[in-house]
């Protein structure tokens, strides 16, 4: 079997320096070194570790979630080339040699490029015969069973594919890590996609009905013209929409909402039974961030989805430095949190960041 001494990271084409200096300062949290091998706009990057079986370590000890600029993360061996156009799946059954983890599912994935889309059908033909392989060889379940691990194939192009696995409990469910969302024909605008993708990836399934349950108030500053309001409508909750430009006449029409053309910076909730904070705006990342970290501290929220707006350069660094920033006031405030960040598919210059206020 090949060696599985590298972690591949799926991240938005772009962003693969980001993804990279993420992984490395992760890693090291866990006294795990190597170096990051990075292609610009290939939407995938290869962080390779120095020691035998320290892929695996980091595989296991690194909690996905906790993950801002990658969408999916496995453990591979080297790039496999070369493969016969006539079997293909010979050299990918021999790169699994002796493996002993018996798999509960196959994905076989591209890169979110535009190269990568080429190779669609190609995998989605690719993936029956070789179901059909790894289980005659006894490498995959019979029945397909989320809970044990996942092979991934990656495919560069229709002759190299990276071949590797992830655990159940700690990668992103989503083919390609991808959440396939349709947008809604009656929403005021896409940006509603960027707070539905959040409500799925940032929020546990089966916690849905207790969070985001019909009847919870909910306020949305940089609400216009109602893209995050629609999908807090959409949930049945009363939302108070802060922004000085026009909202939807449908999702006034609905009663659920209530307009105020104020400043968002300025806005004070009259009571407090406000459970959701959401926020959009195009604003510097500080700001944005000491306004959510004052509505914590009053506690004038329980929950927290907003958008952090990107700078050109360090990226990664400027996320970093703010979601710090935040941890820091809080607990200065004694105010007991959960964090989570991620590049979302649906964002673009901007990371949405999801805070839960925890108390007990």
């Amino acid at each position: 079997m090949q060696k599985l001494n590298r972690i591949i990271l799926y991240c938005r084409s772009g962003f693969e320096k980001e993804c990279a200096a993420e992984i490395t300062d992760k890693a090291a949290e866990f006294s795990i070194f190597g170096f990051a091998k990075v292609k610009e706009q290939t939407g995938f990057i290869e962080f390779e570790c120095y020691q035998e079986g320290e892929a695996e370590k980091l595989l296991t000890s690194l909690n996905f979630r906790t993950l801002i600029f990658a969408r999916q993360m496995f453990v591979a061996g080297s790039l496999l080339t070369d493969l016969p156009v006539n079997d293909r799946i010979s050299p990918i059954i021999a790169a699994l040699d002796e493996c002993v983890i018996k798999m509960g599912s196959l994905r076989v994935e591209v890169a979110d490029t535009n190269e990568g889309k080429e190779l669609t059908n190609f995998c989605r033909k690719f993936t029956v015969p070789l179901r059909q392989a790894l289980r005659d060889k006894r490498l995959l379940l019979k029945v397909e069973n989320p809970l044990k691990p996942v092979m991934h194939l990656l495919f560069i192009n229709s002759h190299s594919c990276f071949v590797g696995y992830s655990y159940s409990n700690n990668n992103s469910p989503f083919y390609m890590g991808i959440p396939r969302l349709k947008f809604p024909a009656d929403a005021p605008s896409r940006s509603t996609l960027k707070l539905e993708e959040a409500f799925h990836v940032l929020i546990p399934y089966e916690e849905w009905d207790e969070r985001l349950k019909g009847g919870l108030n909910a306020v949305d500053i940089g609400a216009s013209p109602g893209g995050w309001t629609y999908q807090l409508v959409k949930r049945s909750m009363m939302v108070y929409a802060v922004d000085n430009g026009a909202m939807d006449e449908k999702l006034m029409e609905s009663g659920q909402v209530k307009h105020y053309r104020e400043d968002g910076f300025k806005f004070q909730p009259k009571k407090n039974n406000i459970y959701w904070l959401v926020c959009d705006m195009v604003e510097k990342p500080l700001k944005v961030t000491k306004l959510i970290s004052d509505w914590l501290i009053q506690g004038w929220c329980r929950e927290t989805i907003f958008n952090l707006k990107l700078p050109m350069k360090k990226r990664y660094e400027e996320v970093k430095h703010n979601l710090q920033l935040l941890e820091d006031e809080l607990k200065a405030n004694q105010i007991n949190v959960q964090i989570q960040a991620k590049h979302l598919y649906h964002d673009r210059e901007e990371v949405t960041v999801h805070v839960q206020r925890i108390w007990g």
